[in-house]
């Protein structure tokens, strides 16, 4: 009976703690969220976190529980678990089947309660990036001492508009540690993006251990030199050898740690041009026989693989040694800036084109790539190229990344109404190596590619070509920024220049058209910066004052 009652006195104690924060009031600044969701609906009454919060879900949430408990830990500085168990708990994670999206959520937030549904675990998950953005400094910062940390009621019901929500990052130019690397991962999903675009290899590094051919990363991934900013006439280099590859125990781990946070890497392998490093590593790839040296320059080289049988053998070999290490649907494989002077000079290639009647050059690269597709088909994965790939007629499988501004909307279109499926990434708009200020301005940011493109020109991108008829829409699979890294030579510097373009862009990728508004977005944009602050990431603090 003495227990009874003393369970009781408890339970009274906690209902009346609760009841407190039932009819609390919340701002317009308590829903700061981005991407902003489909359906937000903001209510009446605040939930408490505190050291006898619990989170419970069946086993297939388990990663999802830990990272929630992980969130709220560190955000109240006590130590929160996560339960495998069916009892009640004051967080529950579930999935719902009646979810029609893949990616879709529903969060509940009431005084007492929370609940966030998902499809599927990504579902779940990302309703707990969206619970994130709802809780003060969420994720590195504890809450003050006496400071209750209370979370907003709200019903938000949400999805993506797009299935591709993609981030890039060059490590061939300038290499970044496998700490970054994961810490990248981390950014891509607290935006609730997808998709991590790894490239590689470059006529400046060869960055990812190939056990069949050592000498990649014995010789390509190792250039005597660079060039010191854009000194290339007369040149003018630092001396100082620079180098680095990932092994296949770390790309293993760093995949490993990906799938965790519900992200898919697409590696990127360039050819049949950017390719120097492997020819420098193995000449008897190129279509000259000579010894190159890794380039120490930046821009496009005439050094591209030989069309033999020894270089597609190579490939397929590097392929499968890179399949069995990404699981991703698609692999890769460049295809962009690859100049034809070597073939066209070359015995072998003209030969070649002679034999399968190919016309010129383009047609030539054009049935190297369908070589390497059939390959990688073979092997149930497909291609995807840049828009290059479609010059000389276009592999039948593949996918296509569109990055150059200035070729119009026509091969988009026709390439969607091929039934290609089609990734935007328009240098115009979301490559992001070039400044984040106009040209008057270019002193306050370290030195960049050049240009200028602003968080306001990045969330202006339309993905959908407004000529493209509505039955071919479903080919535009979404889009993705680019960070090439010519000029950035620091984990920081690769951060800054992320920050905040990449939180425009996840709401561009995520949310609708007609959600979109650009002085609402500012205003969020804001309030996102005390989760930049909170995590101590590096961003392009000037950028707050001019937008």
């Amino acid at each position: 009976m003495k227990h009874f009652i003393i369970i009781a006195l408890v339970s009274l104690a906690f209902m009346s703690c609760t009841k407190k924060y039932q009819h609390l009031e919340n701002t317009d600044e308590d829903y700061a969220i981005i991407p902003k969701p489909l359906v937000l609906e903001p209510q009446t009454g605040r939930f408490l976190v505190d050291a006898s919060t619990t989170i419970v879900g069946d086993e297939t949430l388990s990663n999802e529980g830990n990272f929630l408990a992980e969130l709220l830990s560190m955000t109240l500085g006590t130590n929160i678990q996560f339960s495998l168990q069916n009892a009640k708990g004051d967080i529950v994670l579930e999935i719902d089947p009646a979810i029609e999206n893949e990616e879709g959520y529903e969060l509940y937030v009431d005084y007492d309660k929370i609940r966030i549904s998902g499809k599927n675990s990504t579902g779940v998950f990302y309703g707990i990036q969206t619970l994130r953005q709802l809780i003060p400094l969420a994720n590195g910062a504890a809450a003050d001492d006496g400071k209750e940390l209370t979370i907003p009621a709200v019903v938000i019901k949400d999805h993506p508009q797009f299935v591709y929500r993609g981030m890039h990052l060059d490590v061939a130019r300038h290499f970044f540690p496998v700490a970054f690397v994961k810490k990248y991962i981390d950014l891509i999903a607290m935006h609730k993006m997808n998709t991590f675009h790894w490239h590689l290899t470059e006529d400046q590094g060869w960055r990812i251990e190939i056990k069949k051919y050592p000498k990649l990363t014995e010789i390509g991934a190792i250039r005597k030199e660079t060039v010191i900013e854009k000194n290339f006439d007369p040149y003018i280099a630092d001396g100082i050898p620079y180098g680095g590859f990932y092994t296949q125990e770390e790309i293993k781990d760093v995949v490993a740690y990906a799938q965790t946070k519900h992200v898919t890497i697409i590696p990127e392998i360039d050819l049949p041009g950017h390719s120097r490093a492997a020819i420098a590593a193995y000449p008897e790839l190129g279509n000259t026989g000579e010894q190159y040296e890794v380039a120490t320059t930046w821009g496009v080289f005439e050094e591209i693989y030989a069309p033999t049988e020894t270089t597609f053998n190579f490939l397929e070999d590097v392929l499968t040694e890179v399949m069995a290490l990404f699981p991703s649907e698609y692999i890769h494989i460049g295809g962009d800036e690859a100049p034809k002077k070597q073939w066209e000079e070359s015995r072998y290639a003209q030969e070649l084109m002679k034999k399968e009647g190919l016309k010129d050059e383009d047609e030539l690269q054009s049935y190297f790539i369908k070589r390497v597709e059939k390959f990688v088909n073979s092997k149930g994965r497909k291609i995807i190229g840049w828009d290059e790939i479609i010059e000389g007629g276009l592999a039948p499988n593949a996918a296509v990344m569109f990055w150059r501004s200035w070729t119009g909307e026509d091969e988009i279109i026709e390439a969607a109404k091929n039934g290609h499926n089609i990734i935007m990434t328009p240098a115009s708009h979301v490559y992001f190596d070039a400044y984040q200020v106009p040209e008057e301005d270019h002193a306050k940011e370290k030195f960049a590619i050049g240009g200028f493109t602003s968080v306001e020109k990045v969330y202006g991108l339309n993905i959908i070509p407004e000529a493209l008829p509505e039955e071919f829409h479903k080919y535009i699979l979404g889009a993705q920024a680019n960070l090439w890294s010519e000029y950035i030579k620091t984990s920081e510097h690769a951060e800054y220049m992320v920050l905040p373009r990449m939180t425009a862009l996840s709401e561009v990728v995520w949310s609708s058209e007609e959600q979109k508004d650009w002085s609402d977005f500012k205003v969020r944009l804001d309030k996102m910066r005390e989760q930049y602050d909170a995590l101590g990431l590096n961003y392009a603090k000037h950028v707050f004052e001019s937008e």
